[in-house]
This record gives C-alpha cells, structure tokens and sequence, in this order.
C-alpha cells in the first residue's frame, strides 16, 4: 500500500514537471499575469514554453530539465529502495542543479556561441527570469529529489517528512540565505569593491560602535551596546506583560471582560508603527498634553525628557506585546489542569503551585516570546527614528547609512552584522536553557480537569499592572487618532470628515461609481498582497515548527537559524538585500507584486515559527505514533490531529502575518513601485507633505479594517477544544460554597 502511494506521489510530481515543461511560459513576462499569455506558449519568443525555448530559441540549456525528468521517470519501473533513490537522485539533481547553475552562470549577460551547419552565424542568447513554467519544473525536480532522499532510508523513508525538509530549505537558501548574504557580503569589501577581511573591523572597530562612556561618566555608549541593551529591556518588558495579559485572560477575567481585553490588548499591532509614536508624543512630547500640564500646575518648564531610551522602550512596549500575549496565550491554554490538582492534592497551597508547576510548563512560551522580543527590537527602526532623539542604535545607522547621502552600502553591511550576530547569541542561549527538557502537557489522555484559579495575590498584581495598561494604550490611540477627526492639530480643532472624503472619497460619474479617493489604489493593492501572503506564511512557518519538533536531521540548528534569519535583519537591509539578489535574471523579480509577497513571507516567517515550536513543546508525541500506527499517513496526522491542537498557534501565525503585512514599512520601503503602492507608504508621502489628518483618518481605516480581518480568522480558525472546563466554573462553585 505505501508502495502504491508513494509512486502515486512520484507520478504527480513528473506529470507536474513534463505538463510544466511543455505548456506553460517559462519565463517571467514583465508586466502581464502569466495566465494572459497562455495562447502565445507554442509560438512566442518569450511567452514561449521551457520545450518551445530549447527546440526553436536556442536555449539548449533548458534540455538538462527534460533530462532530469526523464532519469527520475526510469524510477516507476525500478523496486522501491535504493535502486529507486539512485534514479530519482540522478534525474533531480541533474534538472534542478544543471538548470540552476547555468541560470545564475548566463543571468542577464546572454550566451554567444557559433551554430555548426546553419545559416545562422553567431547566435546570441539572452537569459530572462524564470517564470511560472520553470519555478513549477524546478519545484517537481525537488520534490523527486527529496523522494531519492527518502528511499535511501533518510527520514525514516517518509516522502512527506523528506519532501517538506528539502523543500523549505530550498525556500530558505532562495529567499532569505541568498539575498541575505548578498547584502552582507559587502562588508568585506574594500572602498574599490575588493575582497578584505580588515574592512568589516575599520567600519566598526572604533568608539562609536563599541564605545563605554556611559559607564564612566561620559555622554553616551557605543550604538552596538544601546542597541543590546534596549532590547533586552524590551524583551523582559514584552515577555511579563505578555504573559500577564495571557493569564488574566485565561485564567481570571471573566468571560464579559474577556473579548474587550483582547481586543486592546492586540490593538497596537493593527496599526502602522509611527500612530503610537505620534500619539506617544501627543502626550509625552514638548508640547504634549502632560508637560503642558506640569508648566500649568507646578510651573516646570516642558523638555524633551521622554525623547530617548524610555521613549523607544514604552514605543517598542506597546508595538511588541502583543507578539507576546499571541504566543503565550496558546502556552498557557495548554497547561494540563492534572498537574495543577496533582500538586494541590499533595497539599501544595495555589501559590507554591503556581510558582513550582505552573510557570514551569510556561518555559517554551517564555523562552520563544523573548527570543522573538529581542529580535524585533533589534531589528526595529520605526519606533527610535520618531522617539529616539539622541539614543542611536544600529538599526537607524544602518538606515541612514542605505538612504543617507553618504550610501555607505559596506558600513550598513557591517552594522547588519553585528545585529545577527546578537541574535544568533540569543538563539544560542534559547536552546541552551530548553535543552532536551520535556514540556508536553496535552496528550492522548482525558484531562477534562479544571484549570486552577490564580492566587489571589498574583491576581491582584495583575489586576493592578494589565488594567492600567490597557487603559493607557485606549489614552494613547484616542489621542494619536483625533487627528483624523479635526481640521488641523494644534491650530484648528474644528470636527471635520473631509480628510477620510480626501482619501476613500466615492462619487458617481458617467459610468457609475468612481472610487474618487486618493488612496484607494494603494488599499486594495496592499489587501490583495497581505491577503495572498498571510495564509502561505502560516502554513509554512507551522511546517517548519513541525519540523523541527517532531524530527531531527544533520543541520537541524543552521536549518532553525535560517528560518529566523529574516527577522535578525533591519527591514530596510532586507528591502535592499531583495533588490540586488533579484534585480537580474534568473530570479528577475524587482518592480513586481510577487516580490512585495516574498518580502511579507519571509519578514514574518519566524513569529510562525516560534508560536508553533512554542505549541509543539507541549503536544505528547504518541499523539502522532498512534495516528500512525492507524495506518495514518504523516500528512494526514499533521492535517487532523496535531492542527486542530495548534488553533492557537495558527490565528497567532495568520493574525500576525496580515497585520503585519498590511503595516509594515522599512521592508518594502525600497521595493514598492507605482503600480504596487501600499497604505504604508502613501501614508508615509502624507506625512512627508505635513498632511497628517490624511495619514490619521487612514489610519482609522486600517485599524477597522484589521479589526474585521482578526475577528473573521477568529472565526474561521475556531477556538481549540481540550475537553476542559472553565476556571470561572470553579470560581463559582468556590463562591456558593
């Protein structure tokens, strides 16, 4: 039976790659769907198919694609084992490397060679970027590589487990390794462009990097310390307000409190990254609401005390924690009731109980949230360009370094490296602490328990930090948002709509409704992109987790590093990384949608990644063995037993891939064109033009329209059923006792 199946598998992916092969364009044509051009497959000289490029354009290339296919086919008459790997192995390294090398070897350049026995001469070729014929031929020779690799006893012969390994790393080099290291290469370059390894060292080995003085009296630390320090500061920060919000949620509020404290508790990571700065500033600033108070009540003349570290660290705060709080709610919902009424019946008071098993088994959240944290602090330059003042730190170095006038690609490059660096360490540290500690706390058995009432005292803590804070972040948007409402702030407060008209303006014209507003192309344009690239995020990111939680192979840490290497990487280092690994054949993709997708993809693959190995630490693995042992296959038991236990997890990876996509900025600063306008940076240029209300009213927009995205995923997704009761039942029962 597995037999049958698995060349069934083969099967598919040959079909796939010959059908592939002869009938779709091969290369990327510039400016037109693939799809538009399907009539001009056997007859054009660049809609053409991969067959028609090779027998009649020249490109003879292109024959070592039909010859893989054509190796790896011998396999369906070969016995399943090594016999069968030899050909599969054979034929898809042969397509996928040979297609590969020659591609990246001609790249825009062309190839010139003499045609023997022709009347043609000297025939020049010229090399496009691949388009979807070749990426789906290339993706089959993959597939039935990573197949080879199976039948040779690899992965415990599972096709499925082989496949999506082979697979994401094949994603992972492509789109985050390659571009990555093409970017950071320059830092070994000399100012003429040569190879040395002294010039990474001369751009960052002086006082302004690694510099002390803080310590000693002086004015301030080098960027390279301001930097580690902010984020570990934030990490902690996120990490305990995250968690608290997650076990108010979870394990006190009641069930009336319980939407409302979600909803603000995710509304800073709806909104583009400067709102809460501007609103930050709207209070906090020289001319904010609460120095203009002192000056009133006690005669304090207004300064710029809140411009600096704390100003970044309350920003960052508020546009992190709900990273967290997603993470960590999914952990503290998985938390087996049987611990905590094991250690109550052996006479432990709820306090020691909760600080001796509860917290514990919150480890994995813990760990992945702050390691998430840190990353994001690091690699954020939103937040310190508007509430930094004097505070540098490198991702704003490296920023003015790309876009300054000076456009000093090796120093950007260097400070890069020292930002991955610190996030390799952190990483590091991660796995040192988990280790091969055991944190499963759902398995297999009925645990229809009831989850323990928090102390009082932890809850009366909580109480008091988390309500507080919520209701600043409701002070913080009220004030950030009024500006959408009002003529002008600051000057003319006078209610008015006619910013929103400005930008979503409707009208009826001759030929019906004309959407009239100046922002709307950039609206549906960045709905259409996030929406494409959110669920693919998810869906790869949990893969990945599954991967590294229920498998283990030779490379598994560099396989995790890379995976989380995107968000080690300053937006902006990644927007221009994309730019110069894809501005040339074969991967020609700058000035398209789909690179814009890629950029969203792989810039928050990692929050994926780190709900679901978060979630995963805490599934029993004989969950899987005996969905197996049921003659499940791996797809199947990942598909109807292990996801449905990953709700949580999955509306974290999908809430956040969309927002995030729909808000971000420094990472597609460089890539957005005309024709791809997103919100975020019209919203930008109506900054830049000092027409805030504009940037405000779409804004409200966007917060709305988010709002509306998170509670359908909400919906569509579900919640996650343990069989358990709630905490408020036991609360009651208490009670009338």
């Amino acid at each position: 039976m597995k037999t049958t199946n698995s060349n069934r598998a083969i099967q598919i992916w040959l079909v796939t790659g010959v059908l592939a092969f002869g009938l779709l364009p091969w290369y990327a044509i510039q400016d037109t769907a693939w799809y538009s051009v399907l009539p001009e497959v056997f007859s054009g000289a660049e809609a053409g198919s991969g067959l028609l490029q090779m027998l009649q354009h020249g490109r003879v290339w292109l024959a070592f694609g039909l010859a893989g296919l054509g190796l790896a086919a011998i396999s369906l008459w070969v016995p399943a084992g090594r016999p069968q790997s030899v050909w599969l192995l054979a034929g898809g390294l042969l397509g996928f490397v040979g297609l590969l090398v020659t591609g990246f070897t001609i790249g825009a350049r062309g190839w010139s060679f003499e045609v023997l026995n022709t009347t043609f001469g000297e025939l020049t070729v010229n090399q496009y970027g691949i388009g979807i014929g070749a990426f789906l031929t290339l993706l089959a020779l993959v597939m039935l590589s990573s197949f080879g690799v199976a039948r040779r006893g690899y992965f415990k012969g599972d096709l499925f487990i082989a496949s999506s390994v082979l697979g994401c790393t094949a994603l992972l080099l492509l789109f985050i390794v390659f571009p990555v290291s093409k970017a950071l290469h320059g830092a070994f370059l000399d100012e003429q462009g040569h190879w040395a390894l002294s010039a990474i060292f001369e751009r960052i080995g002086h006082e302004r990097v690694w510099g002390m003085g803080c310590l000693a009296g002086g004015v301030r630390c080098g960027v390279a310390w301001n930097t580690l320090f902010l984020a570990l500061l934030t990490a902690t920060g996120t990490v305990t307000m995250g968690t608290m919000m997650a076990l108010l949620a979870e394990r006190s509020a009641g069930p009336r409190a319980q939407t409302p404290l979600r909803v603000v508790a995710l509304l800073p990571i709806i909104t583009p990254p400067f709102v809460v700065g501007l609103g930050l500033i709207l209070l906090f600033g020289r001319a904010g609401v609460v120095n203009q108070f002192l000056e009133y009540a006690f005669g304090m003349e207004p300064t710029r005390w809140f411009y600096g570290l704390f100003g970044i660290w309350i920003a960052q705060l508020f546009a992190f924690t709900p990273i967290a709080f997603m993470i960590m709610r999914g952990v503290v919902q998985g938390v087996a009731p049987s611990m905590e009424e094991a250690a109550q019946t052996l006479r432990a008071s709820r306090t020691k109980t909760f600080f001796t098993v509860t917290l514990p088994l919150l480890k994995p959240g813990l760990a992945n949230a702050f390691l998430v944290g840190f990353i994001e602090s690091i690699a954020d330059f939103g937040n310190p360009i508007v509430v930094g003042g004097q505070y540098s730190v490198l991702s704003t170095d490296i920023f003015f370094a790309i876009v300054g006038a000076q456009y000093d690609q090796g120093r950007a490059a260097s400070l890069a490296w020292i930002l991955t660096v610190f996030a390799l360490a952190v990483f590091a540290i991660q796995r040192g602490l988990l280790g091969k500690q055991n944190y499963t706390t759902v398995s297999g058995k009925g645990d229809a328990g009831i989850p323990m009432a928090l102390p009082d005292g932890v809850r009366r803590v909580l109480n008091f930090v988390v309500y507080p804070w919520l209701a600043f972040t409701v002070v913080v948007y009220l004030f950030a948002f009024a500006g959408g409402f009002v003529q002008t702030w600051g000057r003319d407060y006078t209610l008015t709509l006619v910013h929103f008209k400005t930008a979503f303006g409707l009208e009826w014209g001759d030929f019906g409704l004309v959407w009239a507003g100046t922002a709307w192309n950039s609206f549906f344009t960045t709905i259409k992109l996030a929406g494409i690239s959110a669920p693919i995020t998810a869906a790869v990111g949990l893969l990945i987790a599954y991967l590294l939680a229920r498998t283990e192979f030779r490379g598994q840490g560099w396989f995790e590093f890379a995976a989380l290497l995107a968000f080690a990487i300053p937006g902006t280092v990644l927007g221009v990384s994309y730019i110069l690994a894809f501005n040339v054949p074969p991967v020609e993709l700058t000035g398209t949608g789909l690179i814009i997708v890629l950029s969203f993809m792989f810039r928050n693959l990692p929050v994926g990644v780190r709900a679901g190995t978060a979630a995963f630490k805490q599934l029993d693995k004989s969950l899987d063995e005996a969905s197996v042992m049921l003659r499940a296959s791996t797809f199947q038991t990942l598909r109807y037993v292990v996801l449905p236990l990953l709700k949580p997890a999955l509306v974290a990876a999908l809430v956040y891939s969309f927002v995030r996509a729909m808000t971000t900025v420094s990472a597609v600063i460089f890539l957005v064109t005309a024709e791809n306008e997103l919100a975020t940076s019209y919203i930008i240029g109506r900054v830049g033009n000092g027409d805030y209300g504009v940037a405000l009213a779409y804004c409200t927009v966007l917060i709305v329209l988010m709002s509306a995205a998170i509670a359908l995923i909400q919906f569509l997704v579900g919640e996650r059923k343990l069989g358990r009761r709630k905490t408020q039942v036991k609360l009651k029962a208490a009670a009338a006792h």
